[in-house]
């Protein structure tokens, strides 16, 4: 779904080191949507950041599951 809204979804190692800190989740990259997911995480949390980094776009025109939309909705609300 990520990738149908124009999102670049890339599962990697991200590493730490001393000095700075590393986290799955979205950015833009030279003007490009995208989402990072650490390949360590496990799985359940990797789809909630992909459900953070959904929640308050416009997905209208995108067609979603009434299960997944309420998902997507709720964690819209919750953001405020």
């Amino acid at each position: 779904m990520a990738r149908r809204l124009g999102m670049q979804v890339r599962e990697e190692v991200l590493l730490r080191e001393v000095g700075y800190r590393v986290r799955s989740g979205a950015c833009r990259v030279r003007g490009d949507d995208v989402v990072f997911l650490d390949r360590n995480l496990p799985a359940d949390e990797r789809v909630q950041v992909l459900v953070d980094a959904l929640a308050g776009r416009d997905l209208e025109a995108v067609y979603l599951t009434p299960a997944a939309r309420r998902l997507l909705e709720r964690r819209a609300r919750a953001a405020g």
